[in-house]
């Protein structure tokens, strides 16, 4: 059985790669450009949410307090009114990317650290590389992009949106499992 102390490499290489790859993705090709629509009127907006002082969380609206209330013809009057959603607010600041980007990272090493851990329970030492390959990537494929989904199918997400994010996610397992397949230890 391979070591986790030899997979070191692949998985910080895999998940290296997998950053300057995704900061090309975001920065220069224009794909991801408009996942995010700019609000009709975002001024009139702006100023009618600035006096809330609503705190930083994800809430949805309207909002029923119970199961009772959710089925009740008031609160259908309320979503047939409109208008229904999700939102999230963030700190009134400029969001600095510094964090979220090594949050991203470590993210990448996790990802890779479940790949090299699956692999390393299925696959001996002196593995092919096709193989190899095959089964970090895989593996690499879902922690980026399966759960995405949920986003589409609770939270109405864009599919568009969250298809061109699971693409990057193949992407992501594709450079995920070249690393692992190229630095397989030997026998």
């Amino acid at each position: 059985m391979v070591s986790p102390f030899e997979l070191w490499l692949p998985i910080l290489l895999s998940a290296v790669g997998v950053f300057l790859v995704s900061s090309i993705i975001h920065m220069v090709l224009p794909y991801h450009k408009n996942d995010y629509k700019k609000l009709p009127d975002e001024d009139r907006f702006l100023d009618a949410l600035q006096g809330l002082d609503v705190p930083p969380g994800e809430y949805s609206f309207p909002r029923p307090d119970s199961m009772k209330e959710y089925g009740s013809p008031e609160f259908a009057a309320k979503c047939e009114r409109g208008p229904t959603g999700f939102v999230t607010f963030l700190p009134n600041k400029v969001a600095g990317m510094g964090g979220p980007l090594a949050m991203w990272f470590v993210y990448s090493i996790v990802v890779s650290i479940f790949a090299g851990y699956v692999a390393r329970l299925t696959l001996p030492a002196g593995s092919e590389y096709l193989i190899v390959s095959r089964v970090t990537g895989v593996v690499a494929f879902c922690g980026y992009s399966l759960g995405l989904m949920q986003g589409s199918i609770w939270y109405k997400k864009s599919w568009s949106t969250t298809l061109k994010s699971m693409f990057d996610g193949l992407i992501y397992g594709l450079l995920t499992g070249g690393f692992f397949g190229w630095l397989w230890p030997g026998v």
